[in-house]
């Protein structure tokens, strides 16, 4: 793959998920801002776009190493996609939040008065919490069965199919605006943690709170590029073929 300034970043990503970390590093949003050119999140950022390119393109030329074998996302049939998400990061959501929380509430009693910013990261944790559960429950209930049904659909050489929302289209547009609003949570909780660097009069349990924190970060951005760079897009596409 050859990158440019002018390629998609949520396409780039898609291709090849080792150019995440560049990204990142950058401060470049590859999930839920994903649809904009490279060119013109660096003229945002004020990056430099040749040394990003230079950076990006040394990524994708280096030999893929063993454990991205399993990586290659966009060549997955969508089914089986979703029910990767479903199974993986939905599930990891779900186990999460009750630690998290936890860590949040003890942090908040102990350390809330040197530190009232962790009330602060509670609140919009909180609310992240319960509009991603939310969040998954339309995927889980409606969203994902219609992509399964739509490549059954294919398989079994069926012409038409009709949609409960209309088009697929109109839930996909729902989640992804939900998408860009969790990420938008995880923008203020990272500031107000200092990029999730716990300062030196915390404990054990502020420096986990902190790291799981990051870690969920970490998942919730591969779990919504996985739906809005190769599901959705792949979904509308499939969705297209019937008459």
């Amino acid at each position: 793959m050859n990158i440019s300034k002018d390629n998609i970043i949520g396409a780039v990503v898609a291709e090849d998920y080792r150019t995440a970390s560049i990204f990142e590093q950058s401060g470049i949003d590859f999930c839920c801002n994903g649809n904009r050119s490279i060119e013109a999140a660096c003229q945002e950022g004020k990056i430099e776009t040749k040394e990003l390119l230079s950076r990006l393109q040394q990524t994708v030329d280096a030999l893929p190493r063993k454990e991205d074998a399993v990586s290659d996302y966009k060549s997955w049939p969508i089914d089986l996609l979703a029910d990767f998400i479903e199974k993986k990061h939905h599930r990891y959501v779900s186990q999460q939040i009750p630690v998290i929380q936890s860590f949040l509430e003890k942090i908040v009693k102990v350390h809330g008065g040197r530190h009232p910013e962790l009330a602060e990261i509670k609140t919009h944790f909180d609310a992240c919490a319960g509009e991603l559960t939310a969040h998954m429950k339309k995927e889980e209930l409606m969203l994902f069965p219609f992509i399964r049904k739509m490549v059954q659909a294919i398989s079994e050489g069926h012409k038409t199919l009709s949609a409960p929302f209309g088009t697929v289209q109109n839930p996909i547009r729902m989640m992804m605006h939900e998408h860009d609003q969790e990420g938008e949570r995880f923008r203020k909780i990272k500031e107000l943690s200092n990029r999730y660097a716990a300062p030196v009069d915390s404990c054990n349990t502020y420096r986990a709170a902190y790291a799981t924190l990051q870690a969920f970060e970490d998942d919730l951005h591969l779990h919504i590029h996985l739906e809005n760079n190769i599901l959705f897009p792949k979904s509308i596409e499939l969705e297209q073929s019937f008459a």
